[in-house]
């Protein structure tokens, strides 16, 4: 598991991303809250969507306009690279290296439906040690909650990151309860 939270960026810390592998499906999850500083702008954003062929999914934490390029910049990835480790690596030596990427603030976490990646602008990409990864200020909350799940219910990875997002959303602020969940596998 990698959580972030950075403490004096308010763009991220204003969402929950949770991704849970369980029976050969994964599903991530993110929450519809956009917020600036203590003032909610808007309650139904997507934050998690497909790309490419439809194979990858992705959600994000941060700033939705750095967000969205690195949406797009992945995406372009992985027409090259079809692979999703070989994408997420290329991605992030760009995002480091290059000076406009460099100051792009938002975290990626990636899934096909062999692999769970979590991409940061530092040259980070860490494929967790357990079937779960989460990102963002509710992300350590969501990530308990579904390593609960997974330890004690037969519950399968979609209904994981329902319960989760909602045990996040009761407790973190940034949080909201209208979740967009996408599944591959």
């Amino acid at each position: 598991m990698y959580h972030y939270e950075s403490g004096k960026d308010l763009p991220l810390r204003g969402t929950t991303i949770l991704a849970v592998r369980r029976g050969g499906k994964i599903a991530i999850g993110g929450d519809g809250q956009v917020s600036h500083g203590a003032t909610i702008l808007k309650g139904r954003a997507t934050k998690v969507r497909r790309l490419g062929d439809g194979q990858v999914i992705a959600g994000f934490a941060g700033s939705v306009a750095d967000a969205l390029t690195l949406f797009e910049r992945f995406e372009s990835k992985l027409k090259d690279h079809p692979e999703l480790r070989r994408a997420a690596v290329e991605l992030t030596k760009d995002w480091r290296s290059d000076r406009f990427l460099r100051r792009l603030e938002a975290m990626l976490i990636a899934a096909d439906r062999d692999t769970m990646l979590l991409m940061a602008g530092t040259g980070e990409v860490i494929e967790p040690d357990d079937d779960v990864c989460a990102v963002g200020s509710g992300g350590n909350y969501a990530l308990s909650a579904a390593r609960a799940l997974l330890k004690h219910t037969k519950l399968g990875a979609r209904e994981i990151v329902e319960e989760s997002m909602r045990v996040a959303a009761e407790l973190c602020i940034y949080t909201n309860e209208h979740v967009t969940i996408q599944e591959v596998g």
